[in-house]
C-alpha cells in the first residue's frame, strides 16, 4: 500500500515562496505518475501540476511560470516549488500517485488511486 505524506505548508504574504514536499513509502515499485492538487474552501479540488515517467510535466494555466514540480525517484520524494504566491493560491495542497500514466491525464483527479492527507497553504495580501 502506497502512503503519501505532505509537508511544507505555511502562511506567507503575497509574492512569497514555499516549497512543498511529499514523501512516498510502502510501494513495491516506483510511482512514476504523480501530481499536486489543491482545494480552496467552497471550491472543487483542482490539478496544479503533474509529472510522469521521464520527467515530463504539466501545469494548470494559473500556476505556469510560478510553480515547478519535480520528483526524486531514488529518494521517493515529490516536490512543488511555489514562487510569487498569490492569495488565490490559498488552499489545502494534496499529492497524489499512480504507478504509470500518460501526461495528458496527469492533472485529473480520477487518474490517481493514492492520496496524501494534505498540507495547508495560506497566502495573505
Amino acid at each position: 500500500q502506497v502512503q503519501l505524506v505532505e509537508s511544507g505548508g505555511d502562511s506567507v504574504q503575497a509574492g512569497g515562496s514555499l516549497r512543498l514536499s511529499c514523501a512516498v513509502s510502502g510501494g513495491t515499485r516506483s510511482t512514476l505518475c504523480m501530481g499536486w492538487f489543491r482545494q480552496a474552501p467552497g471550491k472543487e479540488r483542482e490539478g496544479v501540476a503533474g509529472i510522469v515517467e521521464g520527467g515530463r510535466t504539466a501545469y494548470a494555466d494559473s500556476v505556469k511560470d510560478r510553480f515547478t514540480i519535480s520528483q526524486d525517484v531514488a529518494k521517493n520524494t515529490l516536490t512543488l516549488q511555489m514562487n510569487n504566491l498569490k492569495p488565490e493560491d490559498t488552499g489545502m495542497y494534496y499529492c497524489a500517485a499512480r504507478f504509470r500514466c500518460a501526461l495528458i491525464i496527469a492533472l485529473r483527479q480520477e487518474t490517481y488511486g493514492y492520496w496524501g492527507q494534505g498540507t495547508q497553504v495560506t497566502v495573505s495580501s
